[in-house]
């Protein structure tokens, strides 16, 4: 059986002859069919954004504080960015709306 030799220790040639069928124009690559764990870590990376209009932002939090949330946050199956998000709008006064304070 005639061993496959690791690009990295290909010569120039043999990479561009290795390569070459990604080179045509009619070249498709084959698709393969999502997981199970594929679409969870889709869904995963896609509500880390913060949904339609995210932004990410640095704050400092107090360490105990910070470890109280992580674990509300985990008893509750929802993220650190969730939990603060929920938090603000549980606070914030509804849009529209001048807050009394």
């Amino acid at each position: 059986m005639k061993r496959i030799k690791p690009y990295w220790e290909m010569t120039t040639a043999e990479l561009r002859r290795a390569t070459r069928k990604f080179d045509t124009p009619d070249y498709q690559p084959v698709a393969l069919p999502q997981t199970p764990e594929d679409v969870a870590q889709q869904r995963r990376a896609k509500n880390k954004r913060g949904g339609p209009g995210g932004q990410t932002i640095s704050l400092t939090v107090e360490k105990s504080l910070l470890a109280r949330s992580d674990a509300y946050a985990k008893q509750l199956g929802i993220s650190r960015a969730e939990l603060i998000q929920r938090g603000l709008n549980a606070v914030l006064p509804a849009r529209g709306r001048k807050h009394a304070g």
